[in-house]
Parts: structure tokens; C-alpha cells; sequence
């Protein structure tokens, strides 16, 4: 990521949060009296963070200002940012991180098709974009159809919010679809100089409502277990699934090897 682009993201991040925020929730509540937007001023950011008003404005502004990580860290804390939220933002802040995203054009060893058809658990292969690789037939059949896709719509992000079926079979749709949101525009602001991210958001706010506004909530995650409850209809029942995400692969911290997991103790719905 350049260095411009890399403080513009900054800023945009720290907008997005300190918008948020409410003032009561951080402690600030009848100060500078009426306000014409719920979320806090940015003078208020600099109390609470310990910086002058006039540094925090130009770093929200995209600015090319040093900062020490302490200072990072107070305003991360002023924010109150969660802890994927946290790290988020040291990656924005810190060069050396920036640096050393991997390529997104990589290969996949033939093996790994290999070892994913002998799973009997819904699996697939994918990188940082979401697109899917490789799958196993029990993927095809439970999550989605990705054998009859064309390759350049085989992107988990896309097929989320434009399969009507996989959004009718998945009992917590939107829960999920706020976590998977927030998973990709993590890898988005990591990958800014990748025009295939810029693309597929905006093709997406074009496709789906739902997907815009989620996007606007500006909402960072990282990768972590998730639970989903899918309808099988050959077998009449809803099944809740652990998604565990594998990283590393072929020593390449982009490739994700996803694997459904039946929960154990608990049982399917019937439906």
C-alpha cells in the first residue's frame, strides 16, 4: 500500500469510528452543547486521546504525520475500539506492515484438492478476496453450487449476497453476512492498491442494499470461528455448522482453507 493511500485509509477508519461513538458512551454527555450528529467532535477525540485537536484533525484528514505507536494506541482507546479493531489500526499505522501484504496471485498445490475430497465436511479453499478455489462435493451441495459458477463469481463475499438459495437456507443470514462484511473490508483496507477489492464493492453496493449498508457501517473484523445454521432440504433439518478457517497454506498467510464443522450436542431442526 502506498504511503498516501495508507493515511488516507487511517483517516477514513478513525472517522468512521469516532462517527460511532456516542458521547455518553464515552463519558462526555451535555459538552459542547447541541450537536448535530450523534457521534463525537473531533476536539473530543483529542481530549480523551491526549493530542492536540489540530494533530488529530489531519490525521482523520489523510495526512502524512508521524505518530508514535503510545499515541496510536490512546486514540485506538479513546474510540474505544474492540480488539480486531485495535490491530486493524496498528496495521494502518505501522509501515512495516503495510509492506508486507503478500500477492493475491498465487497458485494452489494440486494436493490440497486431493485432501479436501476426502473430508466428508462442507470445505473449500480461498484467499484474502474470498474467492474459492477449490471445493469438496459436499461443499457444492450444502453451501453452494460453485462447480456451475463461472470462475470470476466464485467470490464467497458476492455469492453471500446474490444467491437467493444460500440466503433462504442460512437461518442467521444477516448476523453472518455483518461478520463476513466486516472480515472483508479488513483485507480491503489492507489491500488498497488492489483495484479487484474498489470493483467488487462497488459492484456489489450496485447489486445489493443490504451489502452497501453494511459497508457503510465501516465495521472491521478479524477472521475468528463462526456459527452458521444452514436447511438441508434432503434431509428436512436445519444443521448448525462451526466455520473453522485454516491459514498458511503453502507457506502463504493468504490462503484460507475453510472447513464446515457439524456442532457437537447440538441437534438439527427440523423445518
Amino acid at each position: 500500500m502506498s504511503e498516501n493511500n495508507r493515511f488516507k485509509t487511517l483517516g477514513a477508519f478513525l472517522k468512521s469510528r469516532r462517527n460511532r461513538l456516542l458521547p455518553e458512551q464515552a463519558g462526555l454527555n451535555g459538552s459542547y452543547g447541541r450537536r448535530r450528529t450523534p457521534g463525537l467532535r473531533r476536539e473530543e477525540v483529542a481530549i480523551l486521546a491526549g493530542v492536540s485537536a489540530t494533530y488529530y484533525t489531519w490525521l482523520e484528514q489523510g495526512r502524512e504525520m508521524a505518530a508514535s505507536r503510545e499515541v496510536i494506541e490512546n486514540i485506538g482507546k479513546a474510540l474505544q475500539l474492540t480488539t480486531d479493531e485495535s490491530m486493524h489500526l496498528i496495521q494502518l499505522w505501522d509501515p512495516n506492515e503495510s509492506a508486507s501484504v503478500p500477492s493475491l496471485n498465487m497458485g494452489l498445490n494440486p494436493q490440497w484438492q486431493q485432501i479436501i475430497d476426502q473430508l466428508t465436511y462442507p470445505s473449500f479453499i480461498s484467499n484474502e478476496r474470498s474467492e474459492v478455489f477449490a471445493w469438496n462435493t459436499v461443499a457444492n451441495e450444502i453451501i453452494a453450487d460453485f462447480s456451475s459458477m463461472p470462475v470470476d463469481e466464485r467470490v464467497m463475499i458476492r455469492i453471500l449476497f446474490v444467491d437467493p438459495e444460500l440466503r433462504h437456507r442460512m437461518r442467521n443470514w444477516e448476523e453472518f453476512a455483518l461478520h463476513s462484511v466486516a472480515v472483508f473490508r479488513t483485507y480491503y483496507d489492507k489491500h488498497q492498491d488492489d483495484p479487484w477489492f474498489a470493483e467488487t464493492v462497488n459492484r456489489l453496493c450496485e447489486d445489493s442494499s443490504e451489502f452497501e449498508a453494511m459497508w457503510n457501517f465501516h465495521h472491521i473484523q478479524l477472521k475468528k470461528v463462526s456459527r452458521v445454521f444452514i436447511h438441508i432440504p434432503s434431509k428436512g433439518k436445519v444443521y448448525p455448522f462451526d466455520i473453522n478457517s485454516l491459514s498458511n497454506l503453502d507457506n502463504n498467510p493468504g490462503l484460507h482453507f475453510c472447513i464446515y464443522t457439524p456442532v457437537e450436542g447440538e441437534k438439527a431442526e427440523a423445518n
